[in-house]
């Protein structure tokens, strides 16, 4: 049976939250890392023995200073056994008219914000020989048109998670990446909100030029968030697996939309996958 102490990062809602029931479920103590007051009570309130929740705003040096000193004090000698970073956001617009400020954040959550979390709390898996599990996406092989900013994110996000596991193969760390396809979360919605306040702020040209686009993947995000997606459960289940496993993988597709866009993006020449990506969005 597993054991030790596991970190899960955004773990309020969608695939973080599954994360940390289904690793609690297996064994592990669970810290859950929440950003807010509200979101820490609710985790407080559920009053399981081996979960507790970890104030952590992965943009925040100083949020993550205290949670690791937190941490240290609470595990002390017996290490930290994983890390999962998990907290993220999508931030879509045609790259010709988003902000630069939340393509900024957008990197600051997604990439800088997971790399200065792993660098607090590498000397405690180091000591356990724990495991650093990325929350990567299909997004991280294959870029569609109008989540640029997000695509960037988790392209870095795998050349970090390779370097890291390279850098640290002989410390004991195993360090994964996980990509899922498409998940129904919260992040859709929250994803559609920021587009929409972008959008907002856009100038008029933006209609004639990407209208259809635009409507295009709406409808298919529409589609993710209410049918085809799969639950975040699925997503927690391999992430489960990958800290688990005697001989983990480096990468962990999820889903069969991801596997499918991973084999044609490999195999299909980039004229061709550019065609069958507007046929899927019924352009």
């Amino acid at each position: 049976m597993p054991s030790g102490t596991v970190i899960v990062t955004g773990a309020s809602t969608g695939i973080g939250e599954a994360t940390a029931d289904h690793l609690h479920s297996l064994g592990f103590s669970v810290l859950a890392g929440v950003r807010s007051p509200e979101d820490a009570g609710r985790v407080a309130a559920r009053g399981l023995e081996r979960m507790s929740p970890l104030p952590l705003d992965v943009t925040d040096p100083a949020s993550i200073a205290a949670a690791a000193d937190q941490v240290e004090d609470e595990l002390g000698a017996d290490g930290l056994a994983g890390l999962v970073n998990n907290a993220g956001i999508a931030v879509s617009a045609p790259l010709e008219f988003v902000p630069i400020e939340d393509l900024r954040r957008q990197l600051e959550v997604n990439v800088i914000g997971q790399v200065a979390v792993t660098q607090s709390l590498l000397p405690l898996l180091r000591v356990a020989q724990g495991r650093v599990v990325n929350m990567g996406s299909i997004g991280g092989r294959v870029a569609l048109p109008l989540v640029g900013p997000y695509a960037a994110s988790k392209f870095a996000l795998e050349a970090i998670t390779d370097t890291l596991r390279r850098e640290v193969r002989d410390q004991g760390i195993e360090v994964m990446v996980i990509e899922p396809g498409g998940i129904k979360t919260p992040i859709w919605e929250k994803g559609t909100a920021i587009a929409g306040r972008i959008a907002a702020g856009s100038p008029p040209e933006v209609e004639p030029l990407y209208g259809k686009l635009i409507e295009g993947m709406r409808r298919g995000s529409a589609r993710i968030a209410t049918d085809t997606g799969l639950p975040p459960s699925a997503v927690a289940e391999v992430v489960g697996t990958a800290l688990t496993a005697a001989r983990p993988r480096t990468r962990y597709l999820v889903g069969r939309d991801a596997r499918l866009r991973a084999v044609a993006a490999r195999l299909v020449p980039d004229r061709v996958f550019d065609w069958l990506v507007y046929r899927a969005l019924g352009l």
